[in-house]
């Protein structure tokens, strides 16, 4: 697996999450999918990915998108 899938997969399970929290645990939980869209809204603009950060130092292989 690639940084850049590993990092597509972690932003889309977040955003599932929090998803699925706002509707059986609390509406509020929405904000967790709030934070990761405008994290990758970020991510695009800048380049800079703390997820991306955290996989690299974890030894997955670099992609394309984040090196």
């Amino acid at each position: 697996m690639t940084l850049d899938r590993a990092v597509m997969i972690f932003a889309g399970t977040v955003v599932l999450l929090g998803i699925v929290l706002s509707f059986t645990v609390h509406p509020w939980w929405i904000g967790l999918s709030g934070f990761a869209g405008l994290n990758m809204i970020q991510a695009g603009f800048t380049g800079f990915c703390p997820a991306a950060m955290v996989f690299k130092a974890m030894g997955v292989r670099p992609g394309n998108a984040f090196k």
